[in-house]
């Protein structure tokens, strides 16, 4: 394999990730509306979640119709119509969806908002189908999981600034948080913004660097081991079991990191109180959602490190320099919000663990999956036995341990697939709907006559159990086709 094979195009790449600004953008803004139009519309806590379902299920619907299309089509849609196109269509479709927030909250519609995030949510499919195998292939292969994770770094740029701002945009001016009125016809102007961004970026997708076709027989652009081997080809993606397998790790992944966040909005309204005795406002929820949407991004701005071509030496200290930078983007962004950041300092002491954890994985994504979900079970049960703002930032640290795992189970769960990889990715974009079914289980399982929202976060552990069994499991079964990662760390992969 020669180096240039190997060697990332920085602009291709930048473009490329832009668009995963946006998915969290609108992800974690997501956890705003729950809380807002369960109190203006007098929904249950599991209506409420109704939001994230109708996004999150439009990925799954999304992915259905791109496969039906590929197969009437007589081929993947995708090596048809391009990957950068694929992703500006996308784009578009989702700019379409923002349009309807405006009727929607004109005349606060329910079923028009889910039905616009619906859309959006198809957009995303389509984007993202294109846009994670892309970040893999792009250049060196054993590298992938490190640039998904980089890439996921600036989703999650998106998902610390998305709350405030949406929060900003229904609350008023967050400084005034004690007379804040929720007022839903003023979120329509943060997401017409949105809409109009997507059709900009659209425009850069199309003439940008990026290659519009890859070639997925290629041994290159295939996970390989330090004596260069490959996986067999077979039948279909679905005879590759690290992808069966990788497709439930996807639901539960995407299923525990969404139900968490979703969820907190209304566990802390019922166990944080002010200092007089009363509940917290929906208003002053905002920067602890924040806080869980920048943790996952402080976790994959530590995992993108191995991206690039450092010293070993330099490695090392980015590894500590790297969380806490972000930690310092979430700070600032507080600040500039006029929030008090004074709460949030003690949390610089659970990041911690997560960069022990880091090291320890030394970028095998499935020593990393093992060892990332064994501190989420941890982090999840420490904050159900707690209370207080304890049990806030042990849910909040949530987000450190899933920071990486979308990476880790993807590279995992496509590796070897060859020229299926395509149809691979849709399988595995398909499962994101998991963000909208565990968040509703989890919200029905919350009520006070069943587990009460406190106790609902054992689903989140039931997660985080399948999610290291796989770990185990896909290591095996990749060894058995010839994929050993263990061999390509000792050979230099990181």
């Amino acid at each position: 394999m020669n180096q240039s094979a190997n060697t990332t195009k920085t602009a291709a790449l930048v473009t490329l990730v832009s668009v995963f600004f946006f998915w969290g953008f609108v992800a974690a803004s997501n956890d705003i509306l729950i809380p807002v139009f369960k109190e203006k519309l007098n929904l249950s806590q599991g209506q409420s979640q109704l939001v994230a379902v109708a996004f999150y299920v439009a990925y799954t619907v999304g992915s259905i119709i791109y496969m039906l299309l590929s197969r009437l089509s007589g081929g993947d849609i995708l090596n048809r119509v391009g990957y950068k196109n694929g992703i500006a269509i996308g784009l578009i479709i989702s700019a379409i969806g923002t349009l309807l927030f405006y009727p929607a909250a004109n005349s606060v519609s329910f079923n028009l908002f889910l039905t616009g995030l619906f859309i959006v949510g198809l957009g995303f499919s389509l984007q993202q189908t294109a846009a994670n195998p892309l970040a893999i292939v792009i250049g060196d292969p054993r590298k992938g999981a490190q640039r998904l994770s980089m890439a996921g770094g600036i989703n999650n740029l998106g998902t610390t600034i998305g709350p405030l701002i949406v929060s900003f945009a229904i609350f008023g001016a967050v400084s005034n948080e004690s007379t804040g009125i929720a007022d839903i016809n003023a979120v329509k102007t943060p997401y017409l913004i949105l809409g109009v961004a997507f059709v900009l970026v659209a425009l850069i997708f199309k003439y940008s660097s990026l290659p519009n076709k890859i070639n997925l027989e290629d041994d290159a652009h295939q996970p390989l081991n330090a004596d260069g081997t490959t996986a067999v080809h077979r039948s279909s993606a679905l005879k590759y079991p690290q992808l069966v397998l990788g497709m439930i790790g996807i639901f539960v992944y995407v299923g525990v990191e969404v139900a968490t966040a979703a969820n907190l909005p209304e566990f802390m309204k019922q166990y944080i109180k002010l200092e007089d005795g009363s509940p917290i406002p929906t208003s002053s929820i905002a920067p602890y959602v924040s806080l869980y949407w920048a943790s996952l991004m402080m976790g994959r701005w530590t995992a993108a490190v191995g991206a690039f071509n450092v010293s070993e030496s330099t490695r090392k200290i980015l590894n500590f320099v790297m969380p806490y930078l972000a930690f310092g983007v979430f700070l600032l962004v507080n600040i500039i919000a006029g929030h008090s950041i004074q709460p949030f300092l003690p949390y610089a002491g659970i990041i911690l663990i997560m960069i022990i954890g880091d090291i320890m994985s030394k970028g095998n994504p499935a020593r990393q999956l093992l060892i990332f979900s064994s501190m989420g079970i941890a982090a999840l049960l420490v904050g159900m036995l707690t209370n207080g703002l304890v049990s806030v930032y042990a849910f909040t640290s949530v987000g450190l341990f899933c920071s990486t795992l979308w990476p880790c189970i993807f590279t995992l769960a496509i590796a070897g697939l060859g020229r299926y990889t395509n149809e691979g990715s849709s399988f595995l974009i398909m499962m994101i709907m998991g963000g909208g079914i565990i968040s509703y289980f989890q919200g029905y399982l919350a009520a006070d006559n069943l587990l009460g929202i406190h106790w609902s976060y054992i689903v989140g552990v039931a997660c985080f159990v399948y999610l290291a069994y796989y770990a185990i499991k896909a290591k095996s079964i990749l060894k058995g086709q010839g994929i050993d990662y263990d061999r390509l760390e000792s050979a230099g992969g990181h």
